[in-house]
């Protein structure tokens, strides 16, 4: 099927079910855990949540969560668009649009009054939810867009920049609701950000060495699967006292297994040694997100 002008395969339908699924899993999780225990979840959720209860809580007006979201949602939509890429965010757009749909459809529930399973088990379920939206190649939205174009398009940490963003909510949150609310949202944040950090391998790096007899084989099998800069050593044997080649390179964690598989079936006699890598400047090249 053909729509905006972009050729869909099975692989978008695959993404699209994952986006509508990462959506409903977090509508699910916002009426059934986080709004009945009180919480701010990171990023505009916990915005709109916040929102939300200044305007009732002093003006007396209930605003619906789904059109607010949405409304907050439209100038990091923007940017995605504009910056970061168009199939990426008509992905993005598909979880943020079940979420609007949902949350104001789904009724508010109580699965438990107790604060801290409420903060530990939301805040695994939110981060699964992420990791879906991941997996699809799209996010849930919202911070996550700015997050993504500052990583990869300028020298300042987007990880960093969004933690100081929900700093800034929680103390206010804190100041005007409570201190209880504020720091059990902690907790369901860093619950978020641990299985977010653990199921997604995107920003990840390993580097890969590889003695082999036959470099110029593995060269261009390294040259078949990514496309990664890689360095050439001659280096000498300690055991047999033989001289042997080193390659060098730095990949990025989802490509590993693929690497793996391809260097056994070139050099099946090939020493090969994988490190994680925890940080490289440099060019380094990053699969677009379209």
């Amino acid at each position: 099927m053909k729509s905006i002008g972009m050729q869909f395969g099975k692989d978008d339908i695959r993404r699209v079910i994952l986006c509508i699924l990462s959506g409903v899993i977090i509508s699910v999780n916002l009426q059934a855990l986080v709004r009945p225990g009180g919480l701010f979840p990171g990023g505009l959720s916990g915005m709109t949540i916040l929102i939300q209860d200044i305007f009732s809580k002093y003006r007396g007006i209930d605003i619906p969560y789904g059109r607010l979201y949405m409304l907050l949602n439209l100038p990091p939509i923007w940017l995605g668009l504009r910056r970061i890429g168009k199939k990426f965010t008509l992905y993005s757009f598909i979880t943020i649009g079940t979420v609007t749909v949902l949350t104001e459809i789904i009724p508010s529930y109580t699965i438990t009054a107790d604060p801290l399973l409420v903060s530990v088990f939301g805040g695994i379920i939110n981060g699964a939810s992420i990791a879906v939206a991941l997996a699809a190649g799209a996010t849930t939205g919202g911070t996550d867009f700015i997050s993504i174009f500052l990583t990869e398009n300028t020298p300042v940490d987007g990880f960093t920049v969004i933690l100081g963003f929900n700093a800034v909510m929680l103390s206010i949150a804190g100041l005007l609701f409570g201190w209880d609310r504020a720091l059990y949202s902690i907790i369901f944040q860093y619950a978020t950000t641990q299985v977010v950090h653990f199921l997604n391998n995107r920003y990840k790096k390993d580097t890969v060495f590889v003695v082999t007899d036959h470099p110029d084989d593995v060269v261009a099998c390294l040259n078949r699967c990514v496309k990664h800069g890689i360095t050439e050593m001659k280096v000498l044997g300690a055991y047999q006292g033989k001289q042997r080649t080193m390659l060098y390179t730095v990949i990025s964690s989802p490509e590993l297994k693929k690497v793996l598989k391809a260097l056994k079936e070139t050099d099946p006699q090939a020493f090969v040694n994988v490190v994680r890598t925890e940080r490289v400047t440099g060019r380094f090249y990053i699969k677009p997100n379209d």
